[in-house]
């Protein structure tokens, strides 16, 4: 396993602190929860960056680091929805295309034609969305939750809007095809 690989697999190391203190009724910790999340969601920006300089771009990498990131996401997720600040069936909308996307990528009869595809600027955005949304609703502030909630239903927009253009015939250029 090579270095962006392994950065990408430590994300998942800070997920049960993430919960732990997202959980306890004091500001403190969700502040500590926030930095963890955020240093967490900085590491996926690091591990792309290292691989594509140090030329490591692999398809275990394309395919761990979505799997890393939809953990990233849905993981607080659902701890959001534990704790009211988030709707269930919204969650349920993020939660339906990221199994989507993650059956097809692993179907043996789209990957044998074109591979294992990395995300395109349409995932990225929704990725970007969710992370936004999720750090405004742990950060124990006031105004923050009408924007986080605000930024939430624009990342289920883009993370729907996303899936169907991942799932699009290849017929039809995508970003970074062109």
């Amino acid at each position: 396993m090579n270095l962006p690989n392994t950065i990408t697999f430590s994300r998942l190391l800070g997920l049960p602190l993430i919960v732990y203190w997202l959980q306890s009724p004091e500001p403190f910790y969700h502040w500590l929860s926030l930095g963890l999340f955020l240093l967490a969601a900085a590491t996926d920006w690091l591990d792309g960056y290292l691989a594509r300089k140090l030329n490591q771009v692999t398809d275990l990498g394309k395919f761990l680091d979505p799997l890393v990131d939809k953990l990233l996401v849905l993981i607080p997720l659902l701890v959001l929805i534990q704790l009211q600040r988030v709707p269930a069936w919204g969650v349920g909308l993020i939660l339906s295309r990221e199994l989507t996307i993650a059956g097809w990528r692993v179907n043996p009869s789209v990957t044998a034609n074109k591979g294992i595809s990395g995300a395109n600027l349409w995932g990225k955005l929704k990725t970007v969305t969710q992370i936004m949304a999720i750090g405004l609703l742990i950060a124990p502030l006031p105004q923050g939750y009408l924007l986080g909630i605000t930024i939430f239903w624009l990342s289920v927009a883009l993370t729907l809007l996303s899936g169907l253009i991942y799932l699009l015939p290849p017929e039809i250029p995508r970003e970074g095809e062109l």
